[in-house]
């Protein structure tokens, strides 16, 4: 079962990450509910467990909407609120207090541009999130975490937006038309219109680029740009080395040099004496 859990998020991990641009270290909004759950279950530490899930390092955020909550549930739930405190505090921007869940949909918004995961135990709030796209969530059974699969709505609007990035639009089509006609019409005017054209076309470009721009609003970049290998130095083993220049200004007798620069002493070796030798000379 563990096997099939890990697999389970893995592709969910990879799905948000593929389709909607979600980068490590993944960003967590914890909620009241899911800080309670952790301490009362003693998952500890919180932010390790979420790594095992995820595969990869987590920053877990809350508010100060949700702290508030927290305060006002009373000492019940003072573990959780010391253990929330410690926690990286995302910006909501209310000045009247909210409830948690109102809190957390307008931090989220339509399209999760922070790319937060959302970890709650509220069941309604988890329901509301599924209808977003590019939203996942995390719940807890007990000591264990879980990553919800991605919903249907979330994989059917994943396949739309990977098929409106394959076609062109329609301002795309109708300046390839207009390109065309305009090239046909070069041939009878002249260089006369090169100028003009070129205005145009800059134009055309910048628009074509700010069609890209926002069909490209989930961070998704259309083609993988791979680094080119440069060039490098020959491998130092195959080379040759380099003969050493052997100093020629002494002679190899060891005796003056012919420009008389120095004297470099010359080793005599010394002969052995010849056991015959030594008897003769004892006679």
């Amino acid at each position: 079962m563990r096997v099939k859990k890990q697999k389970r998020h893995r592709r969910a991990v990879r799905f948000y990450t593929a389709c909607f641009g979600f980068r490590e270290p993944f960003k967590i909004f914890c909620d009241g509910t899911f800080v309670h759950h952790l301490v009362v279950n003693r998952i500890k530490p919180a932010d390790t467990a979420l790594t095992n899930i995820l595969g990869a390092p987590v920053k877990l955020f809350t508010t100060r909407c949700v702290l508030a909550e927290l305060k006002n549930l009373g000492g019940n739930y003072q573990e959780a609120l010391n253990a929330a405190n410690n926690l990286f505090t995302a910006r909501c921007d209310h000045e009247t207090r909210k409830s948690a869940e109102d809190c957390i949909t307008e931090v989220i918004g339509e399209k999760n541009s922070e790319h937060f995961f959302v970890a709650t135990q509220d069941a309604d709030l988890r329901r509301s999130l599924q209808k977003i796209p590019g939203v996942p969530v995390i719940f807890a059974l007990r000591n264990a975490l879980f990553l919800e699969q991605p919903s249907s709505f979330q994989r059917q609007f994943a396949n739309s937006a990977e098929e409106e990035r394959l076609h062109m639009t329609d301002l795309e089509y109708n300046m390839l038309r207009q390109r065309k006609k305009r090239k046909s019409s070069d041939d009878k005017q002249g260089d006369s219109s090169n100028a003009s054209e070129g205005e145009i076309d800059d134009v055309s470009q910048a628009q074509i680029i700010n069609t890209n721009v926002k069909r490209n609003e989930s961070d998704v970049k259309d083609k993988i740009r791979f680094k080119r290998k440069k060039a490098k130095g020959p491998n130092p083993l195959s080379v040759k080395k380099k003969k050493k220049s052997v100093d020629t200004n002494f002679s190899t007798s060891g005796k003056e040099n012919k420009n008389g620069e120095g004297t470099v002493r010359s080793r005599k070796r010394s002969r052995k004496r010849s056991r015959k030798n030594v008897v003769e000379g004892n006679a």
